[in-house]
């Protein structure tokens, strides 16, 4: 009888994809849920592939893969392309796309109708978007037409200006109960988990013991019933700034810039590329081709 241990590749056929009602049995049975972002294929495939949850196809990509200051700038164009990517790529996590700012908060019909795209279109399960009861009709019709919604309190980064930066939610007493009530309002409202981000770990541990759904933390402490990071925060590819919040298992931006100055040094000096690198023709190939330009 073999002792060898299953691969990598034989436990992920035993897998079985989550949706919604995998993670409400979760947080009965008080079995902690991962959640990270993705944007593109590979960081899917590898996101999905290590056993994750949840992958939030985050506006985040804004910032992280696009370059801007904050999320605002990012489209329903930009949104579906990298969520079509994703798809492409995992296939047993709840995939859930990030509604950028602008395309829920005109009207509610505009938003039934963006969120559907994430689902006609790109493949998604769910959608997210940001807000407490201001945002009760919007997500009643979209839940309404079948598209599960994620919710989103505490620090919502489509709000920045509004916030002044990004700031820590909910820390006095009437901030924090505003919190409470949102949560349970959205909860209400029909939203099947909730993201809680930069709030007091004590509150989102309330928070997390008041709902029946799940709650999912960043920068919330471990009170929730699960947590999220940014895949390029996580890994050390980002390095224009690093959250308080943000644990990195890796340093990967040194790692690529050692490896890309390596590269240019290699071609500069002709190291690269070497014999094993290159395609040659055999040798009476090559004296028939001389032969042919002689007489040519």
């Amino acid at each position: 009888m073999s002792t060898t241990s299953p691969t990598s590749s034989q436990k992920t056929t035993s897998r079985k994809k989550v949706t919604v009602r995998t993670l409400r049995a979760r947080k009965r049975r008080g079995e902690p849920i991962t959640m990270l972002t993705a944007y593109d294929y590979p960081s899917a495939l590898a996101v999905d592939n290590a056993g994750t949850d949840i992958i939030l196809v985050g506006d985040s990509l804004g910032m992280v893969v696009l370059g801007y200051e904050t999320t605002l700038p990012v489209t329903m164009d930009d949104m579906l392309h990298h969520c079509k990517a994703v798809a492409r790529g995992a296939k047993y996590a709840l995939l859930v796309g990030d509604m950028p700012f602008m395309s829920y908060q005109v009207s509610v019909e505009e938003a039934v109708r963006n969120a559907g795209r994430f689902l006609q279109e790109a493949h998604m399960d769910a959608v997210k978007l940001e807000g407490g009861r201001e945002r009760v009709e919007t997500i009643r019709a979209i839940v309404r037409a079948g598209i599960p919604v994620m919710g989103h309190i505490g620090l919502t980064p489509q709000s920045v200006h509004q916030l002044g930066g990004f700031r820590a939610q909910g820390k006095t007493a009437a901030a924090a109960k505003r919190l409470v009530e949102d949560a349970l309002i959205l909860q209400d409202t029909g939203v099947f988990s909730l993201v809680l981000e930069s709030v007091p770990g004590r509150l989102a541990a309330l928070i997390s013991e008041k709902l029946e759904i799940p709650t999912i933390g960043i920068g919330a402490g471990a009170g929730c019933d699960g947590q999220v990071l940014v895949f390029h925060d996580l890994l050390g590819l980002f390095d224009r700034f690093t959250p308080r919040f943000v644990k990195q298992y890796t340093h990967l931006h040194a790692t690529i810039a050692e490896a890309l100055a390596a590269y240019n040094d290699d071609v500069r000096n002709r190291r690269f590329p070497a014999a094993e690198h290159t395609v040659e023709m055999k040798d009476e190939e090559w004296e028939a081709l001389r032969e042919m330009l002689q007489d040519a």
